[in-house]
């Protein structure tokens, strides 16, 4: 479903600032895999998040979704197949429309713009069962601006948006960082429910390792713009934190640099 082949990315290149982003990056997902990032602050996760969804266009390499060589295609085409969730929850939806308004513009993202009425009463009552998955009420509040929903429901809202069109590839930008500890376990197992009921193809950047554990069937850790550690199945649920650290250490020969990946 998504191909990374031979992607490098270099920032400021031939100044004193100059910064290997990413580095002959190989990466491979199949069908329905659902692969959590980890690496310190500088590793390049958000780096190859926007190589991915066309935010950034990479000094060499191919890129391929679902088999189409996309490398050149700019990020209002490709989202047309990529839903994305940011980490800042404001970032994901239009805070001055409403939630019935929001969904709607979601839902027409892969489909023939028409001048037609975006909420019907047929899609209110569809957009209205999609938000009952949320247990959050939201469904009866579809006429609400968005801008005054809390971070932890707008999260939830930019969840369900990037996911109910069914797209080819799901990007998570540490969509948790930014929420307190309660709202961002309830984003954490949403992201389960939803990832799983939908066998969505998933790319999931977090800074939280035990996060990285707990969900998905693939981690791979990145370091200085490579990844330096790819595991999955039985062998990741295996793994604990100080498995992770160790690995870093014994590839590396030195600490991992970031302590909030360990704390939170």
């Amino acid at each position: 479903m998504l191909k990374l082949n031979d992607i490098s990315v270099t920032f400021n290149e031939g100044t004193p600032d100059e910064k290997k982003a990413l580095r002959n990056i190989q990466l491979e997902l199949n069908q329905g895999d659902f692969v959590t990032v980890i690496g310190s602050n500088g590793a390049g996760k958000s780096t190859l998040m926007n190589i991915i969804s066309g935010a950034l266009i990479p000094d060499t390499g191919d890129v391929f979704i679902n088999e189409k060589q996309v490398v050149h295609l700019p990020e209002y085409k490709r989202s047309q197949f990529i839903g994305r969730v940011f980490q800042d929850p404001m970032a994901g939806t239009a805070p001055s429309m409403t939630i019935e308004e929001n969904l709607a513009m979601a839902y027409s993202r892969n489909k023939k713009r028409k001048l037609k009425l975006g909420v019907t009463k047929h899609r209110k009552e569809m957009f209205k069962e999609y938000l009952k998955t949320l247990n959050l009420g939201l469904e009866e509040r579809l006429t609400a601006k968005v801008g005054l929903l809390s971070g932890g429901e707008r999260q939830a809202l930019s969840l369900l948006m990037s996911t109910f069109t069914e797209p080819d590839i799901l990007l998570l930008d540490e969509h948790t960082a930014a929420l307190d500890p309660s709202r961002a376990q309830l984003i954490t197992s949403l992201t389960d429910k939803v990832v799983k009921e939908s066998g969505l193809t998933t790319l999931m950047v977090t800074h939280n390792m035990q996060q990285a554990l707990d969900l998905g069937n693939r981690l791979i850790m990145m370091d200085k713009g490579q990844i330096i550690f790819d595991v999955s199945g039985e062998e990741k649920q295996k793994l604990s934190i100080e498995d992770l650290l160790h690995e870093f250490q014994r590839i590396r020969g030195e600490q991992f640099g970031d302590d909030r990946a360990v704390l939170t």
